[in-house]
C-alpha cells in the first residue's frame, strides 16, 4: 500500500511536517509495511516557509529587519533545498501583528521589512522568490519595498519622499538608478489568493484599510493615492495594475510586485504543489490524507486541501482529510473530491487541551490508526 500524507499544518499547534510523521505511524500500526510519503503544504499563508524549507531540506533564515512603523523586528525566511529559492511572508517584516492596535496607521506604515528580507535572500545567492502577501498591516503598494532595495522616489519639486501609504499620490518621479543590480536577475512568484483591484470600491484601501486602522476620512485619502499611483506606474513604468486581479492585495503589495519586479500573482495552493511536485508524488498512491486545523465551507475557497484533493480527483486517487474541527458545512469539499472527513477530537475537551503539542499528536495518531483499520475490514471483506 502506498500513502501520500499532504497536509497543512494545524495552526498554533502541529506543523504540516509533524502531522505527517503522526499519520506515518497511525497507518504503520495497521499497515506495517506501508510505503508513506510526507510532502508538508501549505496554502500560501502562515505555515508555507515552514512547509517549503523543511519539504526541500531547506534552512531558515533570521534576520534583523525595519518593522511597518521602522522600529527593528527579527523576521524569518527560507532558503529551500535547492539553494536558489527563497520563500517568505511578508507578514513577518510588515505584518499587522507587529504594529499595537493604538500605532495602527496605514498612512505611515511601510514594507521597507520586506524590502529587506528580499535583499538579505539575494545578497546570499537567491535569485527564485515565492512570496506570500497576506497579513499586511500596510497600504504603500509596495514603495517601501523597493525603497529598501535601492529605488528612490521624488515629489514634483524633485524632493525625495519619506515612507507609508501618504507619499503614494505625491510620486512624480521613479528612479532606479541605486537599485540593486540583481534584481534583473530575479523572479518573484507572489502567492495571492484574492482578486481585489489596486484601488476603487473593491481596492485595497477600502476592502481592507479599516482593519489597519484607517478611518473614513483616511480610506479616502489612501484609495485615491492609489489611483494617483496607478496612473504613475503606468506613465513611468508602462504597467497598468489599476485593475489586475489580485493587484489590490496586501494594501497594493501585489501590483507594487507586478509593476517593479515583474511578479506573477497565483493562488498560493498552486504555487505550493507545484513547488513540492505533488502531481509526482502522488502518482501509484493507493490514499491521500490531507486537512487542516479547521475544515468548513470556505476550505474550498483555495485552501490546501481541497487544492489536494482536485488533483487527486483527477486521477482517481481516493483523498481522506482531517480537521482539529470538522464544521456542519464542511461536507461542502465533498463536491471537490474529498472523500472522507474526519475530526480528530475524540471527547471533549478545552480548546488549549485540543491545541496541546503532544496531545494533538496522540489524537491525530490514534485517529489515522482507526481509520486504517477500517480500511483493512473494507479490504477484506470486499477483496
Amino acid at each position: 500500500m502506498k500513502v501520500v500524507v499532504a497536509i497543512d499544518s494545524f495552526k498554533g499547534s502541529l506543523s504540516s511536517y509533524e502531522l505527517g510523521e503522526a499519520i506515518e505511524k497511525g497507518v504503520h500500526k495497521v499497515y506495517g509495511d506501508a510505503e508513506v510519503n510526507k510532502v508538508p503544504i501549505a496554502d500560501g499563508g502562515e505555515g508555507t516557509v515552514e512547509a517549503l524549507v523543511e519539504g526541500t531540506g531547506g534552512r531558515f533564515v533570521d534576520i534583523e529587519v525595519s518593522g511597518p512603523l521602522m522600529k527593528p523586528v527579527t523576521a524569518r525566511y527560507g532558503i529551500m533545498g535547492n539553494g536558489k529559492t527563497a520563500v517568505m511572508e511578508m507578514a513577518a517584516a510588515s505584518g499587522l501583528p507587529l504594529v499595537a492596535t493604538s500605532e495602527r496607521n496605514p498612512s505611515k506604515t511601510t514594507t521597507f521589512g520586506t524590502g529587506e528580507m528580499i535583499k538579505d535572500a539575494i545578497e546570499k545567492g537567491c535569485r527564485e522568490f515565492l512570496v506570500g502577501i497576506g497579513g499586511s498591516a500596510t497600504n504603500d503598494a509596495g514603495l517601501g519595498m523597493m525603497q529598501a532595495l535601492g529605488y528612490k522616489f521624488f515629489d514634483k519639486d524633485r524632493k525625495e519622499l519619506g515612507a507609508g501609504g501618504e507619499i503614494m499620490e505625491l510620486v512624480a518621479e521613479i528612479d532606479a538608478t541605486g537599485a540593486m543590480s540583481e534584481l534583473a536577475e530575479c523572479e518573484f512568484l507572489i502567492a495571492c489568493d484574492v482578486d481585489n483591484p489596486f484601488y476603487g470600491p473593491r481596492g485595497a484601501a477600502h476592502v481592507y484599510g479599516r482593519q489597519k486602522g484607517a478611518d473614513d476620512a483616511m480610506i479616502e485619502t489612501l484609495d485615491h493615492g492609489l489611483k494617483i499611483l496607478a496612473s504613475t506606474l503606468k506613465e513611468k513604468l508602462g504597467k497598468d495594475v489599476a485593475e489586475l486581479p489580485g493587484a489590490g492585495a496586501a494594501g497594493g503589495l501585489g501590483g507594487g510586485f507586478v509593476a517593479f519586479l515583474n511578479g506573477k500573482l497565483e493562488p498560493g495552493i498552486d504555487i505550493v504543489l507545484k513547488e513540492v511536485d505533488l502531481a509526482t508524488e502522488i502518482q501509484g498512491a493507493d490514499f491521500v490524507i490531507t486537512g487542516e486545523g479547521r475544515i468548513d465551507f470556505q476550505s474550498v475557497m483555495g485552501k490546501a486541501p481541497t487544492g489536494v484533493s482536485k488533483m487527486c480527483k483527477k486521477h482517481g486517487i481516493p483523498v481522506i482529510a482531517i480537521a482539529g474541527c470538522v464544521a456542519d458545512d464542511a461536507d461542502a469539499t465533498h463536491d471537490y473530491g474529498i472523500e472522507a472527513l474526519f475530526s480528530t477530537i475524540n471527547y471533549p475537551v478545552s480548546l488549549e487541551e485540543a491545541m496541546n503539542h503532544d496531545k494533538a499528536r496522540m489524537f491525530v495518531e490514534k485517529n489515522i490508526e482507526e481509520i486504517f483499520r477500517l480500511i483493512r475490514v473494507c479490504e477484506k471483506k470486499y477483496s
